[in-house]
């Protein structure tokens, strides 16, 4: 999984020539991993995120047949590794996983529709949401087959 990289030494730095607070300078230096609350966290927006998506008649035929909490289990692997957390992702590449299901933009969307109702229940922030679908929105070329 790709993952941004920070200028955090120069970020911290600028902000502290400009009179930042310890607090914001602080800030400006987390990973996106840290900002989103770590592993506790990303669990718990995965396991509602999934809810969403089992809830959800346009997608949750895709899922029928999945093993709900090895699911779980990867995606929680997968954002934190690509956040800059200490996870590694251990699952198969997004092209092997879905090879054959027949998958469209429309039914990608959707699930990108479910993870921003979920990231917005747990009142992840705007700045946070971006990162984050910047960071899972090339995987959109391996998944959409159709």
């Amino acid at each position: 999984m790709r993952t941004t990289a920070l200028a955090a030494a120069m970020l911290v730095a600028g902000a502290t020539a400009f009179g930042a607070t310890g607090a914001a300078a602080q800030t400006m230096s987390k990973s996106l991993y840290e900002r989103l609350g770590g592993t506790t966290a990303i669990t718990a927006v995965v396991d509602e995120f999934v809810a969403n998506v089992a809830a959800d008649r346009r997608i949750n035929k895709f899922f029928a047949h999945t093993d709900i909490a090895r699911l779980k289990f990867l995606l929680v692997q997968q954002i934190c590794a690509g956040t800059g957390g200490p996870c590694i992702y251990t699952g198969r590449d997004m092209r092997t996983t879905h090879a054959g299901l027949g998958i469209r933009s429309r039914h990608f969307n959707a699930l990108v529709q479910d993870l921003g109702k979920t990231l917005n229940k747990f009142k992840v922030p705007r700045k946070e949401q971006g990162e984050l679908v910047a960071i899972l929105a090339p995987m959109k070329r391996d998944i959409v087959t159709r």
